[in-house]
């Protein structure tokens, strides 16, 4: 019976300590591909950020943004961005309560001009910078949309009056260190995953899922074979089916070969 794999990014294939993916790890997504399997990353990132490592590896498809956008093949089946006034109303309300945000769309992820207090928010300005993305078009700008965003917050933040907003149609993922992930409410990397299910014909019972961080559990939550890796958050524990290696020691691997999809 055929599978399907949905894989994280950061911390479970792509390396957070060498910035690499395992050679194990592609070997076995191109040999779970040939025995007639399909792999997908399912990400936070937005399709815009998906980093160079992932692309030489033929993957089934990309569930991007928590959800939010959908490639299968090289067809988009889905794509959803947050409506352009209530972006808007969300930008000036965590500028009115003394947070920074940092959006994210398909095509380009979006920084204030200038230099924020945040060195989370610095880091990743950095971070996306060689890439290409954060510096043609700006927060201040008006002439875009994004999909999902997160934003940095401190002490001198009203994260208490930002949550009561943005909980009427978002869904806030405390990813700790200071930053929230929010995703429009009806999201997440589980919707993604009913989606290709559905999109396959295929049953539950037949779907892996590999992460790390506490924006995998909705998937965890999700699907019965979950499998966390060996440096994961806490959160997940409840809903591992197997903890594998870390991504270093060939993780992903010694997982697939654990539950036979190698």
């Amino acid at each position: 019976m055929r599978k399907a794999l949905f894989f994280d990014i950061d911390g479970t294939i792509l390396s957070d300590i060498t910035g690499t993916i395992p050679q194990s790890a592609v070997d076995a997504l191109q040999r779970t591909k040939e025995l007639g399997n399909l792999t997908f990353i399912n990400t936070g990132r937005t399709i815009c950020s998906i980093p160079k490592e992932l692309k030489g590896i033929p993957f089934s498809g990309y569930l991007c943004g928590c959800g939010t956008y959908i490639m299968v093949g090289d067809q988009v089946l889905f794509s959803r961005s947050i409506p352009h006034e209530r972006g808007r109303e969300i930008i000036d309300l965590l500028y009115r309560y003394h947070a920074v945000p940092v959006l994210e769309g398909s095509q380009d992820c979006y920084f204030p001009e200038r230099m924020t207090r945040f060195e989370g928010a610095e880091h990743t300005r950095r971070y996306f910078r060689p890439m290409g993305l954060g510096i043609e078009t700006y927060i201040e700008n008006d002439n875009f949309d994004f999909d999902k965003f997160v934003f940095y917050y401190d002490e001198q933040t009203d994260l208490a009056a930002v949550k009561r907003n943005l909980e009427r149609d978002m869904e806030l993922i405390d990813r700790k260190n200071g930053f929230y992930e929010v995703v429009p409410k009806g999201f997440s990397k589980a919707s993604a995953i009913a989606f290709v299910l559905e999109h396959y014909g295929m049953e539950m019972e037949n779907a892996y899922v590999f992460g790390d961080s506490s924006n995998d559990l909705a998937m965890f939550q999700y699907v019965p074979h979950a499998v966390a890796m060996g440096t994961h958050n806490p959160v997940l524990d409840p809903y591992t089916e197997y903890v594998t290696r870390t991504v270093e020691q060939d993780g992903i691997a010694f997982a697939m070969k654990h539950f036979g999809l190698i």
